[in-house]
């Protein structure tokens, strides 16, 4: 019999790391100009908590979840592919500015990625045939087009 695979929990050093991790990447969140508008009224501190329970059960983990159906939890706001990508770049960013090996920012991004279908939506016609009745849409233009328009 072989050695049973490591958890990315496990090859990453856990909840200390992931916790560290998720400080730096939702500071440079918070600080980006487009995803920012994401998180206003937001508190950080919560939203890098669920992160952190959200990733170390996915990582393999034994972690409780509380939080909301990924899909749900980001229904209301307007993600593009190209919103994903610059959230994704920063994501890597964050992982290097850690100093993790770049096999486990690898492994990491791949299982982040994989979160990414419930949430992008493939277009704005699309978006918005959804029915809010209860919620307000949130679509925030790329800033750095708006700027290149005018």
């Amino acid at each position: 019999m072989g050695v049973p695979k490591q958890s990315l929990f496990e090859a990453v050093g856990g909840l200390k790391t992931l916790e560290a991790v998720h400080k730096i990447f939702y500071d440079k969140i918070y600080a980006h100009l487009w995803m920012q508008q994401f998180f206003e009224g937001h508190d950080q501190s919560l939203i890098e908590l669920r992160q952190t329970q959200f990733m170390g059960m996915k990582f393999g983990g034994d972690i409780d979840y509380p939080g909301m159906d990924l899909a749900l939890a980001h229904r209301r706001m307007y993600i593009t592919p190209e919103l994903f990508q610059v959230r994704q770049g920063l994501l890597r960013d964050s992982l290097r500015e850690f100093g993790l090996a770049e096999d486990l920012i690898v492994r990491w991004l791949k299982i982040d990625q994989a979160f990414s279908k419930p949430i992008i939506n493939p277009s704005l016609e699309d978006f918005e045939c959804t029915d809010f009745k209860y919620e307000k849409p949130l679509i925030v233009p790329n800033p750095s087009l708006i700027e290149a328009e005018e």
